[in-house]
């Protein structure tokens, strides 16, 4: 018999691996995994951990994302083979022992190598959230030391290079030169006293104003405040999502406007 024939008549069972002989794919839907506090020894202030994926087997690699409330931190600690922090929310520092505090926000990818003594968690007046990818030695995956001191906490940290510092929308700036006390009173009450108020977080008041911009179907206004949302953390995804959700309840046309201002500002880079 010809050999393809042979083969081709052959049952499929002794062709094709047999079931299971590949492990399947493991996914976790999005609000399905839990939520919880990380321990208090560890970490200062507000800290809740949720764990993407915990290793099994011979894995060690795990992933969690970690989310600060503003002047949460970590303790001082190292990793055995080191970690990667990917921002996704706010801003926030880290910080190696004998250097300076950096600040880092969304988009910002933090290495630290293997043993080097570190801490990071939030800015003082934001939120932050990152994803935390860590390998574990002989099923360890962090060496924890003391605490992070609040004179260590406060020592300023170093500018972003090459970006401005995030400032709201100025009134002095916009009309200054035709409505100069509407100009200071927006300045130093609006953006100097209300949103400087330790009642909410800037992202998150950020994130009203946007929206109330939308509802009402702002888009002179909406344009500088969407450029400040994003300087102090708000992701692209986010504000698009927020706009999305908006046409729901503001109406069709001011979330179709909102999307035209958002394409202009998005099109320029980040500062």
């Amino acid at each position: 018999m010809n050999p393809l024939i042979a083969t081709a008549a052959m049952p499929l069972s002794m062709t094709e691996p047999s079931a299971g002989a590949e492990p399947e794919l493991t996914i976790t839907h999005a609000g399905t995994r839990p939520i919880n506090p990380a321990p208090a020894q560890n970490f200062t202030g507000a800290v809740k951990v949720e764990m993407l994926y915990t290793p099994a087997g011979a894995e060690q690699a795990s992933a969690g994302t970690v989310s600060f409330s503003p002047g949460a931190r970590t303790a001082w600690h190292s990793h055995p083979l080191g970690q990667t922090l990917v921002v996704t929310a706010g801003i926030g520092r880290v910080q190696r022992w004998g250097g300076a505090a950096e600040q880092i926000q969304v988009g910002d990818v933090v290495h630290i190598p293997a043993n080097v003594k570190h801490w990071h968690g939030a800015a003082a007046d934001s939120a932050m959230t990152h994803i935390a990818i860590t390998e574990a030695l002989d099923s360890k995956a962090a060496e924890w030391m003391e605490p992070v001191s609040d004179a260590q906490y406060g020592t300023p940290p170093v500018p972003v290079t090459g970006a401005a510092p995030a400032q709201p929308p100025q009134g002095q700036k916009l009309f200054g030169d035709i409505a100069s006390k509407l100009g200071q009173l927006t300045d130093d009450v609006l953006f100097g006293d209300v949103w400087a108020r330790p009642g909410l977080p800037p992202r998150d008041r950020s994130l009203i104003t946007v929206s109330a911009l939308i509802a009402m179907n702002r888009p002179e206004q909406l344009r500088g405040h969407l450029a400040w949302a994003r300087q102090i953390g708000l992701s692209d995804a986010e504000l698009i999502e927020a706009t999305t959700h908006l046409a729901f309840y503001a109406g069709w046309p001011s979330a179709v406007t909102a999307i035209g201002v958002a394409r202009e500002v998005f099109a320029q880079p980040r500062s």
